[in-house]
């Protein structure tokens, strides 16, 4: 079972790949929900050394930063297998 646990967001890196499907209408509509009610949804990241690379919850991820936000409810989850 995954574990909720705070992650700080100067150490996630968000890959070139997810930054191309970011949606700044999405976003914006997300920081005035999170300020209503708070984060509800975690993301999901993976470690990557002393960093974590984002897997799920890139307009989370930036609706908390652009809040100005320091850390975010995430899940570590681990590396796929192929």
């Amino acid at each position: 079972m995954l574990k909720k646990a705070l992650f700080p967001i100067t150490k996630i890196h968000v890959p070139v790949k997810r930054i191309k499907t970011l949606d700044s209408d999405k976003v914006l509509d997300l920081a005035e929900d999170i300020l209503e009610n708070g984060q509800t949804t975690p993301i999901r990241l993976r470690k990557d050394g002393d960093r974590f690379v984002l897997i799920e919850g890139l307009h989370r991820l930036e609706a908390l930063r652009a809040l100005g936000e320091e850390t975010i409810v995430g899940f570590l989850v681990g590396a796929r297998l192929h």
